[in-house]
């Protein structure tokens, strides 16, 4: 048929016609007509070949596919890729999103039909969903995510480039910043810390205490992210840098942004012989040599090895405990109220330009002007005044 660019046939073992065509581009493809009568099988491989040209003038795949097939091939392309980073970042993110918000709402629909009315429609399910208005970086993630999957559709020959697909929203409320704590304050939790830490009754309180301690006093002295940065740091991860004779703690973390090394205060080493005394497997073994013999147990974690889940609920207590919880404006401060304070104090003491502190971050340097521009006023006080 069609000048043999279209061919019915039937299986031996099947009851139902298949047929198979040829494309302008000399591809051959092969589909079921899902019909037991000739009639109706011509019929139906005639309206195949037909919608396949069709599509191929458009620039789409041949045949078409559902979004949830589209977002499943881009969600394992984001898992190999997760497990080779082994650590978590952004694409948890995106695959997070993809997985709960993209494939429930669009399923078996196709991307190349979808209109600017469907991808606001989803944008309102979603805000539903989310039970707030979402923020800048939050739509920044969901937008991203969008562009995976489409651009697995292209990759993949699905559509082409040519296909106007609607791109979602990608400004939202503007994020507020994260509450720090004053000088004054951190000199007064470090105190208070100190004999708070050794006051747990419950066994896992005398771990996670002293422990928690040690995470707050490493997260202010490097500015590294509470959470995956912090927590996947190891032993190996660590190690002396030495320039014109001084020694500099060096750690290589991995986390959101990927990995970097940053140079901790000198008072960080303090904080990891506290951890190395109270860990059972190294604790015999000397502090130097645990560093340059790159052991690759967990830094943060009891004296039996277990890493606890989180250290939020702690440091809530410890906020409570303390007096600190809130600041002056009444935000509750977060573990991530640490990594402000770093910086602030930084951009405060105005011994490091933003470029620098930016690598030490793992940020952009315009994302550190952004949130800190207001501190350089600040900084200038002797010369302004």
């Amino acid at each position: 048929m069609r000048d043999g660019d279209l061919v019915l046939y039937k299986r031996s073992r099947s009851l139902l016609y298949q047929c198979r065509y040829r494309l302008a581009d000399g591809t051959w493809h092969r589909r079921t007509t899902g019909k037991a009568s000739l009639e109706h099988a011509i019929a139906a491989a005639c309206d195949l070949y037909d919608e396949a040209r069709y599509r191929q003038r458009l620039g789409l795949a041949h045949q078409a596919h559902s979004f949830a097939q589209i977002a499943a091939i881009c969600l394992d392309e984001l898992r190999h890729l997760i497990d080779l980073k082994k650590t978590k970042s952004s694409l948890n993110d995106y695959a997070s999103i993809i997985e709960r918000y993209f494939i429930p709402y669009f399923g078996e629909r196709q991307l190349e039909t979808l209109t600017h009315s469907d991808v606001r429609g989803f944008e309102q399910w979603r805000d539903r969903r989310l039970a707030r208005a979402p923020k800048t970086s939050t739509l920044n993630n969901f937008a991203s995510a969008w562009s995976r999957v489409i651009g697995t559709a292209v990759d993949r020959g699905f559509i082409s480039e040519r296909v106007p697909v609607p791109r979602l929203t990608s400004k939202g409320e503007k994020s507020k910043t994260r509450p720090a704590f004053s000088e004054q304050e951190i000199t007064q939790l470090m105190v208070f810390m100190e004999p708070w830490s050794q006051q747990g009754r419950m066994s896992v309180e005398r771990e996670i205490r002293p422990l928690l301690r040690d995470y707050v006093e490493m997260l202010l002295l490097t500015g590294m992210r509470h959470g995956t940065e912090a927590m996947g740091i190891r032993w190996r991860d660590i190690e002396w840098h030495t320039d014109k004779g001084i020694r500099y703690l060096r750690i290589w973390v991995d986390g959101k942004t990927g990995g970097r090394w940053l140079i901790a205060k000198h008072r960080a080493v303090d904080v990891l012989q506290r951890l190395h005394a109270r860990q059972k497997d190294v604790c015999d073994v000397p502090f130097e040599t645990t560093l340059s013999t790159r052991v690759p147990k967990l830094l943060f974690r009891f004296s039996d090895g277990h890493q606890p889940h989180s250290l939020v609920g702690t440091f809530r207590r410890l906020m409570r405990d303390s007096g600190l919880a809130l600041d002056a404006n009444g935000d509750n401060r977060t573990l991530y109220s640490l990594r402000h304070t770093y910086a602030t104090m930084e951009m405060l003491r105005g011994e490091v330009d933003i470029h620098t502190l930016s690598k030490q971050m793992g940020n952009s340097a315009a994302m550190i002007e952004r949130h800190y521009s207001k501190l350089t006023a600040t900084m200038a006080a002797d010369r302004l005044a």
